[in-house]
């Protein structure tokens, strides 16, 4: 899921890109090999938030990206994580969502 200004439409040009990563193997992205295949060399910081761990790496153009990788439940709805509430209200785009889980989220997540 793609967070943050790119989502809501608002980046500017000093802007990172914010992604969601929910999987079942969230050990799978534990260190940064994962980050090095995908062309991130640089790890900027690692922190958890929550059942989220965040790995910020910035690429060779200079460009921040930040990755969020947790397991599903970060997603669940009964009852939304007051901190999932906030990413997703400031801007939340599913990119891949085959179970329809990211975009119940987004639902639970609007105004009433």
């Amino acid at each position: 899921m793609l967070v943050g200004s790119c989502a809501r439409g608002a980046a500017r040009p000093d802007s990172d890109v914010d992604l969601t990563l929910l999987t079942t193997e969230p050990g799978l992205y534990d260190g940064e090999d994962w980050a090095r295949d995908l062309g991130m060399p640089t790890p900027i910081r690692t922190q958890r938030w929550g059942v989220l761990l965040e790995g910020r790496f910035a690429t060779p153009s200079g460009l921040e990206v930040e990755f969020g990788i947790g397991s599903p439940s970060w997603a669940d709805t009964d009852p939304i994580d007051p901190g999932t509430r906030r990413v997703v209200t400031d801007g939340a785009r599913s990119l891949h969502d085959p179970v329809g889980m990211l975009a119940t989220l987004i639902a639970a997540c609007r105004p009433s």
